[in-house]
């Protein structure tokens, strides 16, 4: 293999590719990415076998062949390379050492044959959508943060993706929760994803779809499976896993009969529980809203250190309300909301708290108090 990329091209493509490889590996293939070469253009692959990027990038190939050489290695020599350089990619005959070459500049990296290189066949897939880019950006901002990390109920460490009838439309809903709080929200349902399975994706192919979507013109498309998902932004192809699991019946868990309505100024309210949680212990990061006509109080008692208070006024015209949440999962939320009020819509000092955010409606979270 001998071939010539620009910097820029080959350091981009990289840089979309290593991450999904582990730093460590006990299986030494894993750790490499893949390249092959043909007419135009150098295909990169990078998987942990459970996700696999794909992504071709221009090249003037003089002479095409495959190797996998060390991920996380080679994008750090490209990344110190000076900017505007060429890169001439060049293995030996044996196929055992790939030498990277860039004006004075020439490093040789140990190969491993391509043959031994894993492939997530995708197999078929009974559903296949289009979807824009800022569409399914908007899914994944909106729900991610809710994702658990609690291994033991793995079936929620994902965002759970399915089609619903809202309103007399048919959605296309993301949702997460951790158990503590919940996300949820929908865009129309584009064609060909009506009737698709309910599909959970993993935290990882999430996180690392999240970084993919930076450009708002792409249409992305998604092709869907009860086993795996595989979605196409560009020049980048992206399998995945899919989280083999159930996903729990969340619709029983969004109050619908929360009777007392707060309305706040979503930069107000965030800076205010900001403010008085940084006396907060990190055990127990509570912070107590207290309601009354018009005006609420935060307050934060951490025994170790002191306490906190500050009043806001608010739109609160129900009776007197005592009620405590946890203030990183407050944060979390009001981080997601664009519009500039948000609605809480409370029962009592026990029961799941429902917040709106008024410039999406699509867009819904719940929130679990916490005894204070």
């Amino acid at each position: 293999m001998r071939i010539t990329l620009e910097r820029s091209n080959l350091l981009k493509s990289l840089n979309h590719v290593h991450r999904v490889v582990e730093r460590r590996n006990t299986i030494p293939i894993l750790s490499n990415v893949l390249l092959r070469s043909d007419g135009v253009s150098l295909e990169m692959k990078a998987t942990d076998l459970d996700l696999e990027i794909t992504e071709a990038t221009p090249a003037q190939v003089e002479q095409a062949g495959a190797t996998t050489v060390p991920a996380h290695l080679l994008y750090d020599i490209v990344r110190k390379l000076p900017d505007g350089s060429e890169v001439l990619l060049s293995t030996n005959a044996e196929g055992t050492a790939m030498t990277v070459a860039s004006g004075r500049s020439k490093f040789s990296l140990q190969c491993l044959p391509q043959a031994d290189f894993p492939d997530l066949t995708a197999g078929s897939f009974s559903h296949s959508f289009r979807l824009k880019a800022t569409d399914l950006k908007m899914l994944i901002d909106r729900t991610q943060f809710a994702i658990s990390t609690e291994e033991t109920r793995y079936y929620l460490n994902g965002i759970f993706m399915h089609t619903v009838e809202s309103k007399g439309e048919l959605k296309l809903r993301a949702v997460a929760t951790d158990g503590h709080r919940l996300a949820r929200a929908d865009v129309e349902a584009p064609a060909g994803s009506e009737g698709m399975p309910g599909i959970i994706i993993p935290r990882k192919t999430v996180s690392e779809l999240q970084k993919l979507l930076d450009n708002p013109d792409l249409v992305v498309t998604v092709e869907a499976s009860d086993a795996k998902i595989r979605l196409t932004i560009g020049s980048i192809v992206m399998t995945s896993k899919l989280i083999d699991g159930t996903f729990p019946d969340y619709q029983r868990v969004i109050p619908a009969n929360n009777d007392k309505e707060l309305r706040v100024d979503c930069q107000s309210f965030a800076q205010a529980v900001d403010r008085v949680s940084t006396i907060s212990s990190e055990r127990g990061r509570a912070v107590k809203l207290a309601l009354n006509d018009g005006q609420m109080t935060l307050t934060v008692n951490n025994p170790d250190s002191g306490s906190a208070t500050e009043e806001l006024p608010v739109g609160y015209e129900s009776d007197p309300l005592e009620i405590g949440f946890n203030a990183k999962y407050l944060l979390d939320i009001t981080a997601q909301l664009t519009g500039g009020e948000a609605v809480f819509l409370l029962a009592d000092p026990g029961s799941p708290t429902l917040v709106r955010d008024l410039a999406a409606e699509d867009a819904l979270y719940v929130l679990m108090p916490m005894r204070v």
